[in-house]
């Protein structure tokens, strides 16, 4: 098995004229090194940088980070909104344009996405379409963020009933992960990022699966060794994917596997559960609906529903109706001429796009999650 926990950074590249890009991703035990990273970006001269973070990171990293920028650049600028997906908005992106404008901000400056998984859609929708983009880089704070949301530029918000309706693609200029956070990581954050873990290796990684399964104790116990193997690992398949299709135009729909009915049942739940958590639900009925479809075989699922339940992920949701998940699945983002892209699985770790699921099997896979 390829040890992944000795190597300190990987880049994400696609040279392709017209759509090319390239950045690191660094794994360090502290923001000390942010700086010294930044001033290694090819391009990057910016005169003002502005911290985004979330109300509940802000109490907990944000000095330390402003700390570890003084000095780069002649203006540091913050910007905090209350923690929560009710946030992400364009509301509170207008609020981020508004201190953008005050303090002068042009193109060659720089925003830092510093968070979970809301603060990053949120700073790089911002940065994707203030002057027509600026740069940003990701920080990530949360498992979530670190394993998925930081990598691949996907950036947008919430509109109206709609999860991430809003958006745009614009890749970081770099990520920067301390993994030093996960220490202090909320267990219910940790759970709800193994939701995309687990969801890594099911679509790519059969080996991980593996190691998830083989090295349970020293994973829950967020050993260092065993994370940065394991963020590592879904790095590397986040980066395959985006650098052959960062625009979702093909393969990369398999990163969405478990999300069709994750995202049905977060907004059914009115967010009460949180993202990774809704996304371990929706894996389990796309699972179940790989074995009814003849993918995977009996053991094959029964060992992902096994899986799912150590790492406390939950495999049903109560209170919701088989047909109201079905329903809110309709308004799912992921729609093309009508029909689902649902993703399935034939193997562990070789995941699908199928466009031909029809209503009664959604509803049935919906009623294994209603118990």
């Amino acid at each position: 098995m390829t040890d992944r926990s000795e190597t300190a950074s990987i880049t994400v590249k696609r040279m392709n004229k017209g759509d090319g890009f390239s950045y690191p991703i660094l794994w360090e035990h502290s923001f000390a090194g942010l700086q010294k990273a930044l001033r290694e970006i090819p391009d990057l001269h910016p005169s003002r940088v502005c911290v985004v973070a979330d109300s509940t990171v802000a109490d907990l990293y944000l000095e330390e980070v402003l700390d570890a920028l003084d000095g780069w650049v002649p203006t540091l600028e913050s910007f905090v909104f209350p923690a929560g997906e009710e946030s992400k908005n364009l509301a509170t992106v207008s609020d981020i344009y508004q201190v953008l404008v005050a303090k002068h901000f042009d193109r060659k400056d720089l925003l830092v996405a510093l968070g979970g998984g809301v603060t990053g859609d949120l700073a790089g929708f911002a940065a994707a379409t203030y002057l027509r983009g600026i740069d940003f880089i990701q920080v990530p704070t949360t498992l979530l963020a670190q394993v998925d949301s930081s990598v691949g530029g996907k950036t947008g918000v919430d509109f109206q009933k709609y999860k991430n309706m809003v958006g745009a693609f614009h890749q970081p200029r770099l990520v920067y992960m301390n993994m030093s956070v996960l220490r202090t990581l909320p267990e219910n954050q940790f759970v709800s990022g193994m939701g995309e873990v687990i969801k890594t290796a099911l679509i790519r990684d059969a080996e991980l699966f593996r190691y998830l399964d083989e090295n349970r104790a020293a994973v829950k116990a967020r050993e260092p060794a065993a994370m940065i193997h394991v963020i590592r690992a879904c790095c590397e398949v986040k980066a395959a994917v985006v650098e052959e299709d960062p625009t979702e135009r093909g393969i990369r729909g398999i990163l969405n596997y478990g999300h069709t009915l994750g995202h049905a049942v977060e907004k059914c739940s009115g967010f009460s559960l949180l993202h990774g958590q809704c996304v371990g639900i929706g894996m389990i009925g796309a699972s179940w609906l790989s074995l009814r479809r003849g993918g995977i075989p009996e053991e094959a699922f029964r060992k992902i529903c096994e899986v799912c339940l150590f790492y406390g992920l939950p495999d049903s949701v109560s209170g919701l109706t088989p047909e109201e998940i079905v329903e809110a699945s309709k308004s799912d983002k992921k729609m093309e001429g009508g029909k689902i892209k649902f993703i399935l699985l034939h193997q562990i770790g070789d995941a699908y796009i199928d466009k031909n699921v029809s209503d009664s099997e959604l509803l049935d896979a919906a009623a294994v999650l209603c118990r």
